[in-house]
């Protein structure tokens, strides 16, 4: 089985020499055996096909995805030390460069304790989101729980006939205006000025932190009053918090994943899938906090009502000759956004299991060659709303984000005390 990377699974390979990696860290409570992991894992990959997957290039250099009964995922087992071991193994495994001619886009670690473990799943974020990624944790955990538990098998995505139904892909109305459209877009990526260096990032940096189970539900109540979603508020707050730190330097422009799945129903929650979506979003500077969550949550809707899965992949799809060209403007381009801001929401994942307990799942992290790397990636598990935030000197200075998350967490007071007041 193999199929050819589509465009964004190509821009996010890249030449394969520079990682772009993410990192899904889990906290267990309970003792477990090396030979039960490893089943679980291969349990894993006899469902999802890609996750066997190795890239080969063709004659002319096209990579593909084609599935390998020999590629395990490999494991690495380090002794627990600290408490917080996972935040520094995170950072080492950004770094890590797949192997991926022999071996699968995955791998595991355990960081192995008396009472509880840390593990991890590490993927090349080519191979899938985080909505995969989380799908697959579950399934290792009820695997690991019970190995003779049933997860079925995933009819694998082949290509984007497997997602952009036939109606569409074949209608000429349709292939014309993607065609159009990737070439004008093309032509302009060719144009845009671009340094002929890239930035340097510097040092890379990952802060982790977590609001408490009474603050997470008092801030779901706050948006529920004032009839926006979590995302937005957070999307604004994060602006705010820019603002007042970076001052002149902040662009007020926060870029935010959309899940493809929420338009695309041919992909499933347990489809191995890394394409997204995406919208940008502003405050309007002339108005009060409260007066712009609702400009952005209309300015949200508007947008997001406007996205369109299918003739985005089409568009992409026929504009494979431009990957060059508009990996060079993602890389050596002037920065245009503060960060991008990726909201997984609650993450519905058993807490109790047998003869264990999962008692966290921090939020990812991910890190890569591709410009900007300042990214914010939030998740509620258990009631508790949990923060990464990863950046690099060279966009974001490490004291500038501490004090960014100063300067949310504090927003996000002020606003459930008023709402307390009111």
């Amino acid at each position: 089985m193999k199929r050819k990377l589509l465009f964004g699974e190509r821009m996010l390979l890249g030449d394969g020499t520079e990682p772009f990696n993410t990192v899904i860290p889990f906290r267990l409570k309970g003792t477990f055996s090396l030979k039960n992991i490893q089943h679980a894992l291969n349990l894993l990959q006899v469902k999802h096909p890609w996750l066997k997957a190795v890239i080969k290039h063709d004659e002319k250099n096209i990579p593909w995805f084609e599935v390998s009964e020999k590629a395990k995922i490999p494991i690495r087992i380090l002794a627990k030390r600290r408490e917080n071991d996972w935040l520094e193994e995170s950072k080492n495994e950004w770094y890590k460069i797949f192997n991926y001619k022999e071996q699968p886009l995955m791998r595991f670690v355990w960081i192995k304790g008396d009472e509880t473990s840390e593990m991890m799943f590490v993927f090349h974020h080519c191979l899938c989101d985080g909505g995969s990624a989380l799908s697959l944790l579950d399934e290792f955990l009820k695997l690991l729980d019970n190995p003779t538990y049933d997860i079925g098998l995933e009819n694998p995505i082949l290509g984007i006939q497997d997602v952009v139904p036939s109606e569409i892909l074949s209608n000429r109305g349709q292939q014309l205006k993607a065609k159009v459209i990737g070439r004008l877009a093309a032509t302009a990526i060719k144009y845009i000025p671009v340094n002929k260096k890239s930035i340097d990032r510097q040092s890379d940096y990952l802060i982790n932190w977590t609001f408490d189970q009474e603050t997470s539900k008092e801030l779901i109540s706050y948006c529920k009053s004032q009839k926006v979603t979590v995302n937005t508020f957070l999307c604004a707050t994060v602006l705010k918090a820019f603002e007042k730190i970076r001052k002149e330097k902040a662009f007020n422009k926060v870029s935010c994943p959309v899940d493809i799945r929420r338009f695309a129903n041919q992909i499933k929650d347990d489809h191995i899938f890394a394409f997204g979506l995406m919208i940008v979003v502003s405050l309007n500077k002339k108005f009060g906090f409260e007066e712009n969550l609702k400009l952005m949550q209309a300015a949200v809707d508007k947008k997001t009502s406007k996205l369109n899965p299918y003739i985005t992949m089409m568009v992409m799809e026929s504009a494979h000759d431009a990957l060059t060209n508009f990996t060079k403007l993602l890389k050596n381009g002037k920065s245009s956004n503060d960060c991008m801001f990726s909201n997984l929401g609650s993450i519905q994942i058993a807490h109790q299991y047998n003869d264990f307990s999962l008692e966290n799942i921090f939020s990812p992290s991910v890190i890569g060659p591709l410009g900007n790397t300042t990214t914010m990636v939030t998740s509620t598990f258990r009631g508790e709303m949990n923060f990464s935030f990863m950046g690099s000197e060279g966009y974001l200075p490490y004291s500038d984000a501490l004090a960014i998350r100063d300067e949310v967490t504090k927003m996000v007071k002020q606003q459930l005390e008023t709402l307390a007041l009111s």
